[in-house]
């Protein structure tokens, strides 16, 4: 009977011992079963703090280290609103410096084209045309037409009157040569050759939708003398006709009536029935 007490006995010492692993790390203490465990426990925990330790120090030096020194994305933040702060300071400077009115721009603008342009006609070899200032105003010129076809009609009535020239006033925009010139002839009385009514020029060119700031003053005088052959225009013989003088008030209404009329039916002849 004590015997089988004892077989009981440990047959549950050693299922209690395989069944609860703490009991038997708690019960065996000084084991060297123990201090393998415990040397494994210690050193997964010196590894541990190991690895974990490191990362959280340099995490610490990197948020002093960006503490004291600026990120790259603060850096250039920084540098962007130092930036801001010295161009706002120019600008600021600019703006207090008075700027250039647009009409004085303007005016240089046409001062240096036309200026270049009287040099440029002052060396044409064919003296095809020359130019006048009106009254020293280098914004008006009165332009000599001297040559046009040699074999028309025009040409003939020129010899026959003894008119040397055809002579034009040209007047220059504010915003010349962005816009066209107002161009209308003088002297002599002229019919046809799409002069009109006040010395006023049915020309596509001189009017803003057919106008090119390319277009140079000479440009325009030869398109304008080849019109005039073109359209067959004479000079008026008819007796007390002849000798009536062309108005600008009248060439500035016939233009723009005639610019009106060509913006409606494109330059072509308008039907009859419109006049």
């Amino acid at each position: 009977m004590a015997t089988l007490l004892r077989k009981i006995g440990l047959i549950r010492l050693h299922d209690r011992d395989t069944e609860d692993p703490k009991h038997h790390q708690g019960s065996f203490k000084g084991s060297k079963g123990n201090q393998k465990n415990n040397n494994i426990k210690h050193c997964n925990t010196s590894n541990e703090s190991n690895i974990l330790n490191p990362p959280e120090i340099k995490n610490k030096k990197s948020e002093q280290s960006t503490k004291d020194k600026p990120s790259g994305k603060d850096k250039q933040g920084k540098d962007i609103k130092e930036k801001q702060q010295v161009g706002g300071s120019k600008a600021t400077s600019t703006s207090l410096q008075p700027l250039v009115p647009h009409r004085q721009h303007c005016t240089q603008v046409r001062t240096r084209r036309l200026m270049k342009e009287l040099q440029e006609i002052k060396r044409l070899a064919d003296n095809f045309i020359t130019v006048e200032l009106a009254d020293d105003n280098l914004f008006e010129w009165n332009v000599k037409l001297h040559q046009v076809d040699k074999d028309s009609a025009l040409w003939q009535d020129m010899k026959e009157t003894n008119t040397e020239y055809i002579l034009l006033n040209i007047s220059f925009p504010d915003n010349f040569p962005f816009s066209p010139p107002f161009m209308r002839v003088l002297t002599p009385r002229l019919e046809n050759g799409y002069v009109l009514d006040g010395g006023a020029i049915c020309m596509e060119l001189l009017t803003p939708r057919g106008w090119s700031s390319a277009y140079t003053v000479e440009a325009v005088m030869r398109q304008f003398a080849a019109s005039l052959v073109k359209g067959q225009g004479r000079i008026c013989r008819k007796a007390g006709k002849s000798k009536k003088a062309f108005s600008r008030k009248e060439a500035e209404a016939t233009f723009k009536s005639l610019v009106k009329t060509h913006e409606k039916y494109g330059w072509v002849s308008p039907p009859v029935s419109d006049g």
